[in-house]
C-alpha cells in the first residue's frame, strides 16, 4: 500500500468516531498494539528531542531499500500517535517518505485536539522520521555514485 492509501485507511477508521474521548480511547488501543521497541534502542540517542514524554525512535534500512521504524513511548497517547506514524511510514523507501505529505494528522483532527506540548512532540517525531529518511536517501545516493 502507498503512504496515501495507509493515511486514507486511518482517516476512514476515525470517520465513524465523533466523540474525542472515544477517539483518544481508539488511539490508546492503537498504541497498545504497537510492538515494543528493542531495549537496545531505549537509549538517550534514540529519544525524541522536544517530546514532553519519553519517546524512542529507531530506523533501519532493509536490504530491499525500505525503512522500517520501531518506536515506543512511556505515555499512552503518544504511543498511539507513534503507532499511526509507524503504520503509515514503515515499509516505504526513503524517497517516498521524504516526498510524503502527512495529511491524515489534520484530517482526523489530531493537531487541533492535542495540547501545545503534545503537538510539539508530534512535530519532533515526524521531523526525526523524515531526518532518518533523508540520511538513508543520502547514503543510497552516495553508494550509487560510488558504483
Amino acid at each position: 500500500m502507498t503512504i496515501n492509501q495507509l493515511q486514507d485507511e486511518i482517516i476512514e477508521e476515525f470517520a465513524d468516531i465523533d466523540d474525542w474521548m472515544d477517539r483518544y480511547a481508539y488511539i490508546i488501543d492503537m498504541g497498545n498494539a504497537l510492538p515494543p521497541i528493542d531495549e537496545a534502542y531505549r537509549t538517550p540517542e534514540h529519544l525524541i528531542e522536544g517530546c514532553q514524554s519519553r519517546a524512542w525512535l529507531h530506523a533501519e534500512l532493509t536490504p530491499e531499500g525500505k525503512i522500517e521504524y520501531t518506536a515506543d513511548s512511556d505515555a499512552i497517547i503518544v504511543k498511539g500517535i507513534i503507532s499511526m506514524l509507524v503504520k503509515v511510514l514503515s515499509g516505504h523507501t526513503p524517497r517516498e517518505i521524504v516526498d510524503s505529505d502527512l495529511y491524515f494528522i489534520d484530517r482526523i483532527g489530531l493537531s487541533e485536539n492535542l495540547s501545545p506540548t503534545r503537538s510539539n512532540g508530534l512535530a519532533a517525531l515526524v521531523k526525526q522520521m523524515r531526518l532518518y529518511a533523508v540520511a538513508f536517501l543520502a547514503k543510497q545516493q552516495a553508494e550509487g555514485a560510488a558504483q
